[in-house]
């Protein structure tokens, strides 16, 4: 996928979270199964669009001809930690929604967790493919 198509998926991503919270209960019931599950979904959430920000960096980088790691995995994190804390914020405004400290540090872990795999993962693919060569 190009580079505007990884970025459009990402911002599409961020306006349905948006739409998401902007809404008074949740759209799909969700049966509640254990304690802290919406900690779960949060982290899962933000670890897809972690994903969508690590691809559309790692595009975006390649075009400009070099992908520097690090500042990726740092950027992904950082994104996603931010549009957490500001759809944390919008949420106090939704009535009744709150903002929760505890719902952005799960969508940070989710980030951050995904972020390390992916960034691995991507090591593990580039030391194969210089072995082979």
């Amino acid at each position: 996928m190009t580079r505007y198509g990884w970025t459009f998926l990402l911002v599409a991503y961020c306006g349905l979270i948006y739409y998401m919270s902007d809404q008074s209960r949740w759209l799909v019931p969700v049966p509640d199964l254990f304690n802290m599950q919406d900690k779960l979904i949060h982290a899962l959430a933000y670890a897809v669009m972690a994903l969508l920000f690590w691809q559309a960096g790692k595009a975006w980088m390649m075009h400009r001809g070099r992908v520097e790691w690090r500042l990726l995995a740092l950027l992904c994190v950082i994104f996603c930690s931010l549009y957490g804390m500001t759809d944390e914020w919008h949420q106090s405004f939704v009535e009744g929604r709150d903002g929760s400290v505890y719902d952005w540090m799960a969508d940070t872990l989710g980030s951050l967790l995904l972020t390390i795999t992916l960034k691995k993962w991507e090591f593990t693919l580039m030391s194969k493919s210089n072995s082979l060569t």
